[in-house]
């Protein structure tokens, strides 16, 4: 074959690189993670950095200062209400004039007659005796009140209401009786039984007899007490007046 021969046989051309999508997008995620790592290497190294996103300084809000608001140093407090004291007028004083008095030249001829304060229909006298004569059998160890009712021709009058009532060693009497039931007084004689010790007192008791509608026939007659054995027993006569 000589130098002049050629061969016409083409040879084989090569295929031109082509980058299909999934290199662009392999390409892409390698740049991607090249650079998350730079900044996870860079918020490592700086955490307070500006640029770190997950700073908790970062995301607090600012803290709020209160500056107390002070009063000016010639403050002076002013009370409520007007300060002006207010002025009394005075009233002038209305002086009456004097009530006349009425005077009588006449000297009046009749002198009225005193009312007089009826009388109560019976009356009473008080002794003050020996209780042995009546209860030997007690001797000083009783104290009580008796008596007997009479009209005015000394008749005995029996079942007319007596009433004791007062204070007696401290406490409240208020007893009623009849006359006729202690005939060793006499018929028309009654009696109140006080204690078995005589107690003086003056004045604290009362007896007074009352008809059957309740009203009084003699006045509240006071009677006293004594602890004295020849006075332990209080004798109260009752008579009708004329």
């Amino acid at each position: 074959m000589s130098k002049y021969d050629y061969d016409d046989t083409p040879s084989p051309s090569r295929n031109p690189i082509r980058l299909d999508l999934w290199d662009m997008l392999s390409i892409l995620g390698l740049v991607l993670m090249l650079c998350i790592g730079v900044y996870v290497i860079a918020i490592f190294a700086t955490p307070n950095a500006s640029y770190n996103l997950l700073n908790p300084a970062r995301n607090q809000p600012p803290t709020a200062t209160i500056t107390q608001i002070q009063p000016p140093a010639t403050w002076t407090a002013t009370p409520p209400g007007p300060t002006d004291t207010p002025t009394l007028t005075l009233v002038p004083t209305i002086t009456l004039p004097p009530s006349p008095t009425l005077v009588s030249l006449i000297t009046p001829s009749v002198t009225p007659t005193p009312t007089q304060t009826p009388k109560a229909p019976f009356s009473a006298t008080v002794t003050y005796i020996d209780s042995t004569i009546i209860h030997p059998e007690a001797a000083c160890n009783w104290q009580g009140v008796a008596g007997t009712i009479i009209d005015s021709n000394n008749a005995d009058m029996l079942g007319i209401a007596v009433r004791l009532s007062g204070f007696y060693n401290g406490k409240s009497k208020n007893e009623l009786t009849v006359s006729g039931i202690a005939p060793a007084y006499g018929k028309s004689g009654f009696e109140f039984f006080l204690d078995t010790v005589p107690i003086g007192s003056d004045g604290l008791l009362s007896i007074q007899i009352l008809d059957q509608a309740g009203l009084p026939l003699s006045g509240n007659i006071s009677i006293n007490t004594y602890a004295d054995c020849s006075k332990n027993l209080v004798l109260v006569k009752f008579k009708k007046n004329p």
